[in-house]
C-alpha cells in the first residue's frame, strides 16, 4: 500500500513538472501580437541606400486611436530591420515563420530602449554588413517576461508597400583600383628598364 501510494504521488510530481515545462514553452506566434505601434521611416518608396554610408530615421510609438491602457504591459521595445518577400525568395535563412522563435524576417537590430508613452525617434547609420536586399522597418513591444506583445511596421500586412532598398558594400574602392593601375604601370616600365640595362650591358 504505502509502494502504492509513493508511485501514485512520484506520478502527480511528474505530470505537474511536464505541466510547467510545456506551459513555459508554449509557442508563441506573430498573429498573437497586436498591431498597436505606429513606425515611419525616412527612406522614401524605393529609395536606395548605401550601408556604411548613409543613415535611417526611424520614428515609432503608440497608435493614438488604441484603447487606455494598451500599453500597460508593454516594458521595453526593440526597431529591426526586416526583409522584404522579394528578398525572401529562394532564401531558407530569411525566410518569415508564423512561430516568433523560428521567424527570420528581421534579423538587424537597430535599437532596443525601455518603452516610455510617446513617439520617439531614432538614427541609424547602416552598419557595413547588410546585405544588398529590399527592407521595411518593424518595432515590437516587450513585455516584463521578455516576450513580444505588440508591434507596427513601415510597411503593410502584405510587406509590398514602402519598402527601400540597401547596397551593400562591395569591397572595391575608386581610389583602390586606381592605386593598383599606377603599380602595375610602375611595374612594366622597372622591367622593361632592367631589360633596357642588362641589353646594354651584354652589348
Amino acid at each position: 500500500m504505502v509502494s502504492s501510494s509513493r508511485i501514485l504521488v512520484f506520478s502527480f510530481v511528474l505530470v505537474c513538472f511536464f505541466g510547467t515545462c510545456c506551459g513555459a514553452q508554449k509557442k508563441r506566434h506573430f498573429s498573437d501580437l497586436k498591431n498597436v505601434l505606429t513606425v515611419e521611416v525616412s527612406p522614401t518608396t524605393n529609395q536606395v541606400m548605401k550601408a556604411g554610408v548613409d543613415t535611417i530615421t526611424v520614428s515609432w510609438g503608440l497608435n493614438q486611436s488604441s484603447p487606455t491602457g494598451t500599453d500597460a504591459e508593454f516594458k521595453k521595445v526593440k526597431v529591426q530591420l526586416c526583409f522584404a518577400p522579394i528578398s525572401q525568395k529562394k532564401r531558407a535563412w530569411r525566410k518569415t515563420e508564423k512561430e516568433l522563435l523560428k521567424d527570420k524576417t528581421c534579423q538587424f537590430l537597430i535599437v532596443a530602449k525601455p518603452y516610455i508613452p510617446a513617439e520617439e525617434n531614432f538614427t541609424w547609420t547602416i552598419k557595413r554588413n547588410i546585405p544588398s536586399a529590399t527592407y521595411f522597418v518593424r518595432a515590437c513591444a516587450f513585455s516584463s517576461e521578455d516576450h513580444e506583445v505588440a508591434f507596427g511596421q513601415s510597411t503593410d500586412a502584405k510587406h509590398d508597400t514602402n519598402l527601400f532598398t540597401i547596397q551593400a558594400i562591395t569591397g572595391r574602392h575608386v581610389s583602390i583600383d586606381i592605386c593598383a593601375g599606377v603599380f602595375s604601370a610602375f611595374s612594366v616600365v622597372t622591367l622593361f628598364v632592367f631589360f633596357f640595362l642588362e641589353k646594354r650591358k651584354k652589348a
